[in-house]
């Protein structure tokens, strides 16, 4: 089952049981899964990779924007964006732990034969394709910078 069908079955849940946050957080994620299929008219379906992208984008916009009604304090439109940020995180998969995130990126650079930040671009274009939904891309860059200046 994709992550679409799951939506569109949480979407269903959500109507039924009236819960209009959570289902204005799922309709934002369908709406973004239909604009992205569309924009790849060629391809039938997203990719894993793809929906888990999307995702994350989603989560980083809903982090920004609670962000800035925080420092506005404007606590009414917080905490709508926080939620929502919640409701779609969790169709990510399981978060890596900062030690297996540095794990994880200290084989790719091994594999690649970085050595010095010059190298950070090699690095964090396949660390951020193999650690898609598992890590945020400002993670993956904190830790590939620090290993790479060592």
């Amino acid at each position: 089952m994709s992550i679409l069908d799951k939506i569109n079955e949480d979407i269903k849940k959500a109507m039924l049981a009236k819960e209009k946050e959570k289902l204005e957080a799922l309709r934002a994620v369908k709406a973004a899964f239909l604009l992205a299929k569309t924009e790849n008219s060629a391809k039938e379906n997203l990719s894993y990779e793809k929906e888990l992208q999307i995702i994350q984008k989603l989560i980083k916009q809903r982090k920004d924007a609670a962000e800035i009604y925080k420092q506005q304090n404007r606590m009414d439109l917080f905490e709508p964006e926080e939620f929502q940020a919640e409701i779609i995180s969790s169709y990510l998969p399981a978060q890596l732990s900062a030690e297996e995130l540095n794990l994880e990126i200290s084989k790719i650079i091994e594999q690649t034969g970085a050595s010095t930040i010059k190298d950070m671009g090699k690095v964090m274009g396949i660390a951020n394709s193999k650690l898609v939904g598992k890590a945020d891309s400002k993670s993956i860059s904190a830790i590939v910078k620090q290993l790479l200046t060592k």
